[in-house]
């Protein structure tokens, strides 16, 4: 019986074999690759060519049988993608991608070998499992997230907790890595996030006090057409938010459980603006935004993951630069707030040895931010964002310091008539 090949040994016998137009080698040292990434809505793409690399996973992997299945070129190309997002073995190197051009293409880069030396070493890497993580331990080859570096402080040792509907909780072995079959193109695309889910019964985290709890997963966002407010809203689903452009189809409930997060679509830019060529420009940005963003709050801190095919722009706490663009990697998942760093600002806050803990966030859509030359109120599309938790804290406090300043004015009398 032919022994199958691991995705790894696959990939790189399919772009040494040379019949894949834009599958080719990045580096002369084979250790990066690119791979075409057209997607199938534009109006050149031709599923013979542009589908041939997904398509020959598929049947490799004995998913598609030709002559007896439906072709499915987006499900052929998720096999794919969730395949080397899961894997070890590559890490996408999203500053070299390009996927806003005629002819898009991911960069893939092809990580050192260790197979060999885990093959002959079982005894060894056993013992480590039960001394350092017992039986709990995840199992080798199941991929560590990997979140946007960030100055201020350490990512989630586990990854960030995931609104429920996006993830998958079972297995990520090699051999389990292939999706269910649901009917809605765009959840698949949705469907794999590289993070834990998080569950509504998790515990909160406790601040000041073991009596005080965050367990308020509310935002106030603000969407804004240069500088004017077109919409506010509260959010109160724990799911979060999405803020996109038209809708988010559902995919299949009883894989995915419901999805309870809010859907905020961008209005129309006529109701704003009058200038016809404001209002074409909004207009083409819009149609970039189709599906948007989703934020979300979490025990361990406020996040947000970039669908969409528009580029999108941040500030805020975690921030790496504070006078140049902060860009969001798509579906890569950002980290946008702390829980402990806000947690040791607002302390040192409260002690006067510090001032106040920075919660505010703002994205940006399709232009550059924070951007020196250019105020926020002359972007096109900016949402402002303020996590409820940070603001009640501080009300809090300050009631806190109120009630004490009333408390000693009034003692302070009581002695002045004695």
């Amino acid at each position: 019986m032919e022994r199958k090949m691991r995705l790894r040994e696959w990939l790189i016998a399919q772009i040494d074999s040379g019949q894949y137009e834009g599958l080719s080698w990045e580096k002369e040292d084979k250790t990066m690759f690119r791979i075409p990434w057209k997607h199938a809505a534009k109006k050149d793409y031709n599923q013979d060519e542009d589908a041939a690399l997904f398509k020959a996973w598929a049947v490799y992997k004995g998913k598609y049988r030709q002559g007896r299945d439906v072709a499915d070129p987006t499900m052929w190309k998720t096999r794919l993608r969730c395949a080397l997002n899961k894997s070890t073995d590559f890490q996408e190197v999203v500053e070299r991608s390009q996927l806003d051009i005629s002819e898009p293409y991911k960069v893939y880069r092809v990580q050192p070998d260790t197979s060999i030396v885990i093959t002959e070493l079982p005894k060894i890497e056993n013992l480590l499992a039960i001394q350092v993580g017992g039986p709990s331990s995840p199992a080798r080859g199941t991929p560590h997230p990997q979140g946007p570096p960030h100055p201020q402080g350490p990512p989630h040792p586990q990854g960030p907790p995931f609104p429920k509907f996006l993830c998958k909780t079972e297995s990520l072995n090699e051999d389990e890595n292939e999706v269910p079959n649901v009917n809605d193109a765009l959840m698949r695309e949705h469907m794999y996030c590289g993070g834990r889910p998080r569950h509504h019964n998790s515990p909160p985290l406790t601040f000041l006090s073991p009596t005080l709890a965050i367990t308020d997963f509310r935002m106030r966002v603000r969407l804004l057409y240069q500088g004017h407010i077109v919409t506010e809203v509260s959010t109160s689903s724990p799911d979060g938010c999405f803020i996109l452009q038209g809708s988010v189809p559902l995919g299949n409930e009883r894989i995915y459980g419901p999805c309870s997060a809010q859907q905020l679509s961008f209005p129309s830019p006529e109701v704003m603006f009058q200038d016809p060529v404001i209002t074409e420009t909004m207009g083409c940005l819009l149609s970039h935004l189709e599906r948007g963003v989703l934020l979300w709050v979490a025990p361990d801190g406020v996040f947000v993951k970039r669908f969409c095919q528009g580029r999108v722009f941040w500030s805020g706490p975690l921030a790496e630069h504070t006078d140049r663009p902060n860009k969001l990697n798509r579906e890569r998942t950002c980290k946008l707030l702390d829980m402990p760093i806000f947690h040791k600002e607002l302390q040192n806050y409260i002690h006067g040895e510090g001032s106040r803990p920075h919660y505010d966030i703002e994205l940006c859509f399709g232009e550059e931010y924070p951007d020196p030359n250019i105020p926020k109120c002359r972007k096109l599309i900016v949402v402002e964002v303020v996590p409820l938790f940070a603001v009640e804290l501080l009300q809090r406090f300050h009631r806190g310091e109120s009630e004490e300043k009333l408390q000693a004015h009034t003692l302070n009398a009581d002695r002045e008539e004695v």
